[in-house]
């Protein structure tokens, strides 16, 4: 899939649906301290994006985050990330799709319905949503250089509508006391629980997860050297300061009436005369029509559709981009790296349209949803920092054009590692489950496609990458034991383990992890095999005209 020059998306690419409902969901969970979760938010995606700015310009491969660990610790470990971060990728376009429709809602009504203070679809609402993620497909197979010229566009529409509401509500109607003042609950209501658990639960990682597209895109970029680091930090430098403006903004603009009634985890709720139901359906177009910028309210219905259609159409594609990784990777059937003349994986798009309209049925509301693609998206970067440590040892004389220095490289690397076990313990143990679950029956599939694919399939090295179930079990006992969620809700969680001891419990199997899988490692000559295919399979799947 080379002799491409794709241009390697911009920062309004990070923009999806995360904008439009993370500003209202992190202050019912944390109230005014909302504004540091999504400090700290931006500041572990950019270490996260750091370790990949390194991988990502010393392999400029499509579909990167499933390859990368197949270099380093061969195909066990390759599979298992791999499943991961496809699981968590088909997720994010019916996250976007669920935008679309929660918004649309208040002008079709016919599509959601609430059920126990949640927006979920109705019969009809799933067929347009089924109707809304072929679309994507149909884009991404036929009109994706047209889509490309015209998501520069977007990308400048996008960042405006937030640029303008932010100014809307600071110029209209704000209140600092929102903030700080004991009369509103003070700065920070909900304590750490609150502010931490916002980062994983209320939509802000979420928002933050389009810097993967430099990895996934880095093979279709014409100078990665300069555009992959660009895309992976400075894209979520950028959003993170506008995310913050809008989180200030919008605790300001907030009616004071709706936060004294029940403070901020009910604010939602009290935001019009029409109850919870316009507030859930659309919270930022809510407040502008109570402040009377009724104009607003219909840039950002419109905008409601553009910023995760446009978010969407992208991650189909890099869906199927991911699987044809897996499939390149001898991880998964042959058919999955199939390319069109235009070099598009049109098989692992059809897989990624069938797999999207699932996540319809156990998933019909845009909260729930998010919360399951947080913790997978997240555990799929965590391959990330160990791939760097390992390679600085593998191939210390690989050309690296974005280079960490000696010495950060390992804080980096660790500080990545743990980040990403922290936000999957902050996504609480009623989301997790779901995520091992998901685990176990992609190692199901893997044995399957051992048994049958005998001939095919490359060694397993199994011996290179046993670590990784320590990695996963550790996560699932942690988060077992954990608060996360906190007991009263009952989500089966045992509560042991409280905020510090959790982190102390994060800690300690990150350097566990690191220790493992950089003894596990495998030797130079067997990466230096890999690669040689690799390089070599790019070069068959080239589009006759492009080679």
């Amino acid at each position: 899939m080379r002799g491409r020059a794709v241009p390697c998306p911009r920062p309004g690419s990070i923009i999806g649906s995360g904008w439009l409902f993370g500003a209202l969901d992190a202050a019912q969970l944390a109230g005014p301290a909302a504004i540091i979760s999504w400090a700290i938010g931006c500041v572990m995606f950019v270490i996260i994006g750091m370790t990949y700015s390194e991988l990502g310009t010393m392999f400029p491969h499509s579909g990167g985050v499933a390859r990368y660990p197949h270099y380093s610790f061969g195909s066990f470990t390759s599979f298992s990330i791999g499943w991961v971060t496809w699981i968590a990728a088909a997720a994010v376009a019916p996250v976007e799709v669920l935008a679309v429709v929660q918004y649309s809602t208040n002008w079709l009504p016919w599509l959601q319905e609430i059920k126990g203070g949640e927006a979920v679809l109705t019969p009809e609402g799933t067929v347009v949503s089924v109707a809304l993620m072929a679309l994507f497909v149909l884009v991404n197979f036929f009109g994706v250089r047209w889509f490309a010229r015209l998501n520069n566009i977007l990308v400048w529409w996008k960042l405006a509508v937030i640029l303008v509401v932010i100014g809307v509500f600071f110029a209209l109607s704000f209140d600092p006391d929102h903030i700080t003042a004991p009369e509103f609950g003070g700065f920070a209501p909900y304590g750490s629980q609150g502010v931490f658990s916002a980062v994983a639960t209320a939509g802000i990682a979420f928002s933050f997860f389009g810097f993967r597209q430099g990895v996934e895109l880095a093979g279709e970029t014409d100078n990665p050297k300069r555009n992959v680091p660009l895309t992976l930090i400075g894209s979520v430098v950028i959003c993170g300061i506008i995310y913050i403006g809008l989180q200030v903004a919008f605790l300001g603009a907030v009616p004071s009436s709706a936060i004294k009634a029940e403070g901020w985890q009910a604010v939602g709720s009290h935001f019009s005369s029409h109850g919870d139901v316009l507030a859930t359906f659309g919270p930022l177009a809510a407040i502008a029509g109570i402040l009377g910028a009724v104009w607003l309210a219909g840039v950002l219905y419109a905008d409601a559709i553009i910023s995760p259609g446009d978010t969407g159409m992208i991650y189909a594609g890099v869906t199927a981009r991911i699987s044809y990784a897996m499939a390149r990777n001898r991880n998964a059937p042959a058919g999955l790296a199939k390319v069109s003349s235009a070099g598009v994986p049109w098989v692992s798009l059809v897989l990624a349209f069938l797999v999207g309209c699932f996540f319809f049925l156990p998933f019909p509301g845009w909260s729930k949803l998010v919360e399951f693609v947080t913790n997978s998206t997240v555990l799929s970067f965590g391959c990330g920092p160990l791939v760097l440590l390992a390679m600085r040892k593998q191939m210390p004389d690989h050309p690296r054009p974005f280079r960490l220095g000696d010495k950060w490289v390992w804080v980096i690397g660790f500080l990545a590692l743990w980040s990403t076990n922290l936000i999957v313990y902050w996504t609480g143990w009623d989301t997790n489950w779901k995520l091992f679950l998901a685990i176990i029956l992609g190692y199901v599939l893997m044995g399957v496609y051992y048994s049958v694919a005998k001939q095919t399939t490359p060694p397993l090295d199994f011996k290179h990458g046993w670590w990784l179930l320590v990695w996963y079990a550790g996560l699932a006992l942690i988060s077992y034991l954990g608060d996360y969620p906190e007991q009263k809700e009952k989500a089966g969680n045992l509560g042991v383990l409280d905020f510090n001891l959790g982190a102390v419990a994060c800690l300690g199997l990150t350097a566990l992890v690191i220790w493992l899988a950089l003894r596990g490692a495998l030797p130079t000559e067997r990466v230096q095999e890999i690669l040689g295919n690799q390089d070599a399979g790019e070069e068959e799947d080239a589009p006759p005209k492009q080679r």
